[in-house]
Formats: C-alpha cells, sequence, structure tokens
C-alpha cells in the first residue's frame, strides 16, 4: 500500500506502546525530557510520580480532535438516542472490545445497581455515566454542562493498563503498566462513520480498510502501517504487533521490539512522544529525520510525520513526569501458585547454562542484555526488524513474563506458549534438552 497526502489522520489507541521501534547511531532529535531525579517535584511540591500517573491516565494531550472531530468516536459510542449515531456503545459491548472499567471510581450506589441489576449494561446511557465518573480506562470524555458528550481523547492508560477483574470480568482496580491484550484497537477505529479519509491515504477502498482493521484483533496494534504502508507480512499474515508492557522499564534502555527508541540515551520519552504525536494524534512537536525516507516511509515523508509542530505543544513538557511515572511501575511478581517451585530451580541452572538463555536474558531481574540482535541470531524472519531504522530485534525483559503471556509470544505472538518458545530455541540452536528439562525450564520462566 502506498500513501496519498492528507490530513494527519492515523489510527489508534496507544501509548507509551507504547514502545514498538529507533537507532543509536544516527542523529535523531531529542524528543526526550531533560533527565530529572525520580524523587523530584515541581514547585507545588507535588512529586513526579503523581504528575505522571495523572498524564498517563487521564491527558489525552489534545488528540480528541482526531477521535471525536475527524472519526466521530463519541458520536458512535452515545448512540442516536443520546446525541449520536448508531446503536451506540454499552458497557457490555465496551467490554467485549476490550475497554476496562476502574471499579474504584464507581461511588456505592453504582457498584450496588449494577450488582442488583437495576443498572443496564446493554444501555450506551450507561456508558457515558461511566464515561463521567472517569471511570473508563483509558478513555476520557469531555460533557458540556447539560451532561451532554461533547468528545472523547484516548490516553496511555487503553492500551497500557488493565484491571485485576475483582469486581467482574473487566471490572477492577487498575493494574497500570500491563499490557490490555484484551483491547481490538481496529473493532474500536472501525466504530467511526468516516473511514475513508484513512482508507484514501492507504490508496484502497473502505471495506478494504476495515477488513485490515478486524484482522489486527485483540491485543495487538501496527505503530508502523501509517509510517510504510505495509498491512501484511510476507507470508500474507497481518503486520500488527503485540501490545507490549509499560512495567519494568526502569533499566532497559530499549524500549521496543526493534529498538525504534532513544536507546542511545535510555530514555522512554522519544517512543513516547512518537506515540503521543504521530499514533494517539495529540498536538505536540515531533521531530526524527530518519522517518524523512520516501522509499521506507514514504506516508511519513508526504504527510511531513517526522517533523511535526503545535502551538502550544501539549505533549513534550510532560515527557518528564510521564516518563518518571513509567519508571516507577515495577514488573509484578506472579502468584506462588501459578509455577512449580522446585521445577523452576532446576530451570534457573538449565537456564544458564545447557540452554544458553543467560547469555542474552542476563542481568538479572530485568533478563535483557540491553541490545539489539539481528534476525538471523535468533532464528526468525526480518520483516518487522525491516521496518524499524535499526533493522534488528531488541532482547525482551522477562521480568513479569506472567502479565505477558495472553496472546503469545515474540513480538506478534507467533508462539503461542512459552513450550513453544522454548522447542524453538531448542530447535534452533541444537540443543538437544530433554522434554523434563523444556518443562523446567517454562516453569522457571514462569516464576520470573
Amino acid at each position: 500500500m502506498r500513501y496519498k497526502k492528507h490530513m494527519m489522520v492515523i489510527l489508534p489507541f496507544i501509548l507509551v506502546i507504547a514502545l514498538i521501534q529507533c537507532t543509536k547511531t544516527l542523529p535523531v532529535a531529542d524528543n526526550s525530557a531533560t533527565a530529572v531525579p525520580d524523587y523530584a517535584a515541581d514547585k507545588g511540591g507535588q512529586s513526579l510520580v503523581s504528575q505522571g500517573k495523572q498524564i498517563f491516565r487521564f491527558d489525552a494531550f489534545g488528540d480528541e480532535d482526531f477521535w471525536s472531530g475527524e472519526l466521530h468516536i463519541d458520536k458512535a459510542i452515545a448512540g442516536a438516542q443520546n446525541g449520536g449515531f448508531g446503536t451506540g456503545v454499552s458497557p457490555n459491548t465496551a467490554l467485549a472490545v476490550g475497554l476496562k472499567v476502574d471499579a474504584d471510581a464507581l461511588p456505592p450506589e453504582i457498584v450496588a445497581g449494577i450488582q442488583s441489576g437495576t443498572i443496564d449494561l446493554n444501555d450506551p446511557a450507561t456508558t457515558l455515566a461511566l464515561l463521567k465518573l472517569n471511570a473508563v480506562v483509558g478513555v476520557k470524555g469531555n460533557f458540556d454542562t447539560k451532561g451532554s458528550l461533547q468528545s472523547i481523547g484516548v490516553t496511555c492508560a487503553s492500551c497500557h493498563s488493565t484491571v485485576d477483574n475483582s469486581f467482574a470480568p473487566g471490572i477492577g482496580k487498575r493494574l497500570d503498566g500491563w499490557p490490555n491484550r484484551d483491547l481490538n484497537v481496529g473493532a474500536i477505529i472501525s466504530l467511526t462513520d468516516n473511514a475513508k479519509p484513512l482508507a484514501d491515504i492507504l490508496h484502497v477502498d473502505e471495506p478494504t480498510f476495515r477488513q485490515v482493521l478486524s484482522m489486527w484483533g485483540p491485543g495487538k496494534y501496527d505503530a508502523v502501517l501509517f509510517m510504510d504502508g505495509k498491512a501484511f507480512r510476507p507470508d500474507g499474515k497481518i503486520a500488527a504487533t503485540l501490545i507490549p508492557a509499560a512495567f519494568g522499564m526502569k533499566g532497559v534502555t530499549i524500549e521496543t521490539y526493534t529498538g525504534w527508541g532513544r536507546h542511545d540515551i535510555g530514555d522512554i520519552s522519544y517512543w513516547n512522544a512518537y506515540v503521543a504525536n504521530t499514533q494517539m494524534h495529540g498536538k505536540g512537536n515531533f521531530f526524527d529525520p530518519r522517518l524523512n525516507n520516501p522509499e521506507k516511509y514514504p506516508i511519513a515523508v508526504e504527510n511531513g510525520y517526522y517533523h511535526l509542530t503545535n502551538f502550544p505543544d501539549l505533549i513534550t513538557p510532560k515527557l518528564p513526569a510521564l516518563r518518571v511515572y513509567q519508571h516507577s511501575l515495577e514488573a509484578p511478581k506472579p502468584p506462588a501458585n501459578s509455577f512449580d517451585h522446585a521445577a523452576a530451580q532446576r530451570g534457573k541452572a538449565i537456564f544458564f547454562a545447557k540452554a544458553k538463555c543467560g547469555s542474552c536474558h542476563n542481568n538479572a531481574p530485568l533478563f535483557t542484555d540491553n541490545e539489539l540482535h539481528t534476525a538471523a541470531e535468533i532464528g526468525i524472519d526480518d520483516f518487522e526488524a525491516k521496518r524499524s531504522p535499526t533493522g534488528k530485534y531488541r532482547t525482551t525483559p522477562l521480568e513479569g513474563l506472567f502479565a505477558k503471556t495472553k496472546g503469545g509470544f515474540y513480538h506478534d505472538g507467533r508462539f503461542a506458549t512459552l513450550n513453544d518458545v522454548v522447542d524453538h530455541y531448542d530447535s534452533y540452536l541444537s540443543l538437544h534438552l530433554t522434554s523434563t528439562e523444556k518443562q523446567d525450564l517454562v516453569e522457571y520462566l514462569k516464576s520470573l
């Protein structure tokens, strides 16, 4: 697919994904924030962690003009009976496409109504009520003085938070930094009644564009599609990648699957700026001359996505606090009963010796060497790597692995289980692991 110059329109719900691709040798603009200590505070005494938490959860960076002004997603949510169009989006429909509800934001009367059934979870009006409470994780509703929905925006939390399901499936306490592998971004974008401009950019008809969105599926998103136009891999499978985790990032200097970020300075703020500006469609400043490459990134060149400016800049000043909050999100520990402890101990020895995993997944507890590797080194194709400026894949951190298992492993989920990953390396590296050794190794991975 090639592109046609048009308004700044790209896809979807992401920030921090967070986190999916840049190089350390080529010069890029400093979209990172000035280094500040994690304990620093602003003049009012509010810690950067607290500021960053608010930004991560509730700041849409002015992206309402895209999600509402261009795509009319607010009208699709409201439905015809509430001033929008169509049937609207009920809480049950929203939960079905992977959106989550923050139980802590629900007042007692709402909790009681849901439990008793007096609050209708099949009514779009209930969704509007939840938006007024800031209870829909990652979706910010803006209402007028009469209580009518005027616009919606998306925040980092839409892709990089989930809930613990403690109240009901999809409803519970927030788990910031956890990848939302239930989120069906393509289905959400498809709610628009105005998909033609996006399809036109890709030089396809609207049904074809909607088909691509439908093929992403839960937990996947393509943050490069509207840079290079490659919707499919050479094998015909969809090119979208798994939404990554945003926890356990402190000390990780290559934050994305293919090293898109500023790993030359070890700062996640470059990728935050990339996503906030070019994916969420917030209003900030962004500059990366590597994207000014007409052969590799035709849409970036045609539409000037390599150099975006807005006044006021609603993104750059917030990057320091956002980074500090992300760095405060520690990787979760697996439940004690989720793995065989004795087998995990045996698997640890195998991990660092016979299986050779520790040659790259070192530096515990992060379990990454913070290096880039060729596709040949890890025994897979180089399609996704070649879409990035680096042409390589990073060593993925393994800490908190249990929270990243849904949807499979590797950048695109090609290996459905940890057993599949172990079998791949056993075959590719000729490790000659026994079946018992393989299982012990899996138990150790589950324990990280």
